[in-house]
This record gives C-alpha cells, sequence and structure tokens, in this order.
C-alpha cells in the first residue's frame, strides 16, 4: 500500500464543498484553529496572508471573511480549481496557485501571515519547507501551523484506528514516519531564524485515545469533533513562531 498517498485529494477535489464527504469535516477546524490564531493576532483586517497546502480554500475564505489579503498555495491542480470556483461563488479574492512548498512563487519577505495546517507531515522535504516559509515572511511575521507528532499513541490513533478500523481517513493518507516530533520542528524554526515558539495539544479525539469514543460518536452524527487546546501534544498539535 502506498504511503503518504497526495492522489486522494486530487480525487476528491471535487468533494471539499460538499457537505455529506468526510472530507468536509475538515473545515469545522477553522473555528478552534483560529481561536488559537487570535491569541496572536488582536486585528486580522488587511493583513496578507498565505495558505500552505490550501486545498480547497477552507481556511482561504475563512481569512477572507476577516478582511485578509488572501493568497493560498497547493500542489493539486484539480484542488486549485475547486478553490477557485469556490471564491468567485463566493464574491472572494484569493490569489490560488498550484506549486509546491519546496519552492513557492512569492518573493521574500511578502507576507504577514503563513498559516500551515494538516500540511506539514505530508511534504517531500520539511527543512526546504520551514525554509521557504521563513524567507516570505516579514520580519515579526507570524507562522501559524498544526501537524502530528510521532510516537507509538499516533501511529495507533492516526494509523491503525482512523485509517485501518474505522475508515474515517483514507487509507495510506498518512505515512507514520513522516509525523514530527515537537522538538524536531522547535529544532528546524530555530535554524531558519524563527523565535517565540509556543505549541499546545490540539486535541481533536477528546479522550479517544483512551477508548473512550463519545466524541467519535457524536463525530458520526454531526460530523464535527469537540476540538480542545491543552497541553497534552500527545497526538495532535498546534502552534506559532515569529519570524526574526
Amino acid at each position: 500500500m502506498i504511503k503518504n498517498d497526495l492522489q486522494f485529494y486530487d480525487l476528491n477535489a471535487d468533494k471539499w464543498w460538499d457537505e455529506d464527504a468526510k472530507i468536509y469535516a475538515l473545515y469545522h477546524l477553522n473555528k478552534p484553529r483560529f481561536e488559537f490564531f487570535d491569541r496572536y493576532v488582536s486585528n486580522w483586517q488587511g493583513l496578507k496572508a498565505l495558505d500552505v497546502g490550501c486545498g480547497g480554500g477552507f481556511s482561504c475564505e475563512f481569512m477572507a471573511k476577516r478582511g485578509v489579503i488572501v493568497s493560498g498555495i497547493d500542489r493539486s491542480q484539480p484542488c486549485i480549481e475547486t478553490a477557485r470556483k469556490h471564491a468567485a461563488k463566493s464574491c472572494f479574492e484569493i490569489d490560488y496557485r498550484c506549486g509546491v512548498a519546496e519552492t513557492m512563487p512569492y518573493p521574500d519577505n511578502t507576507f504577514d501571515v503563513v498559516i500551515c495546517v494538516d500540511v506539514l507531515e505530508h511534504v517531500d522535504n520539511l527543512s526546504r519547507v520551514i525554509a521557504e516559509i521563513s524567507r516570505i515572511l516579514k520580519p515579526n511575521g507570524l507562522f501559524f501551523f498544526d501537524t502530528i507528532n510521532r510516537n507509538f499513541k499516533s501511529r495507533l490513533v492516526m494509523i491503525w484506528l482512523m485509517e485501518n478500523i474505522l475508515g474515517e481517513i483514507s487509507k495510506g493518507v498518512h505515512d507514520w514516519n513522516k509525523f514530527i516530533k515537537p522538538n524536531e520542528l522547535i529544532e528546524l524554526l530555530d535554524k531558519n531564524g524563527f523565535t517565540n515558539v509556543q505549541i499546545k495539544g490540539f486535541d481533536l479525539f477528546g479522550e479517544m485515545w483512551r477508548l473512550n469514543f463519545d466524541n467519535y460518536r457524536k463525530y458520526k452524527t454531526t460530523k464535527t469533533f469537540d476540538v480542545i487546546i491543552n497541553d497534552n501534544i500527545s497526538i495532535n498539535y498546534i502552534g506559532k513562531a515569529i519570524k526574526n
């Protein structure tokens, strides 16, 4: 079986905004993500922001509604086409481009904010991606991210449970070996001129990892998770860093 199979996103590109599709569950992560991001941004109006790995445009449109000057980049051309169509339908002017995070088509010091969610664990060269994000951020620019820790618990929940047993994530989308320990990411951020790194747990499953399935049962009926920002970084974690 292919691991880190990103063809999934090409094949499901037309389903991003379908509320009955599994991929639409990602839409509901915007609210808790930006509740965390808002701790560090008092006013988004007029900021220039880039979403790296923007998919069908969930986070881009969330920011556009707040008056952000938004750009989005993704390696999947079908996803970019879906994002462009939906932005036009929603009357948002968003600069969408197809490209990879390792070599982004933006000048140095372009953005006030870069966000990268559900993406770092999929890229080909993490070190190069962090260097690129540093390059395109303005001095004192903010980098917001979330990703998945690499340990036994994340393998158990994200691969064995969510992919192989429950089928809530398509088999092969993740490669456990590409998950990122927080200390590894912090080291890369430090090497690329970032400071003031803050990392918190982005608890998508509540107590699921303790074999309490209440939140999963709720997801099955409502297609939303009760996401909690806490100190438990054992599976998913969220963070911010400031470029020097």
